[in-house]
């Protein structure tokens, strides 16, 4: 019952998207683009990428029967 505010919000936003055009300042998103560099997307440092994937607790596990374990130890 409560959804007739919330979808006449949604209707009025979509009508806004779809009729009316937004005023965009084109030379501004053109110098803007200029400016940067793609590269740096696509550069990378393997400290990086380590940084992003490790895990901080991956030297603390359990095994099957539940008990923890810290690597290194048998």
């Amino acid at each position: 019952m409560g959804r007739g505010r919330a979808k006449a919000k949604q209707t009025k936003v979509a009508r806004q998207l779809k009729y009316n055009t937004p005023q965009m300042d084109l030379e501004s998103l053109q110098r803007e683009l200029a400016g940067k560099s793609s590269r740096r997307f696509y550069e990378s440092s393997s400290h990086d990428e380590e940084e992003y994937y490790s895990d901080p607790y991956a030297e603390y596990w359990r095994d099957e029967d539940g008990n923890r374990k810290v690597s290194g130890q048998g």
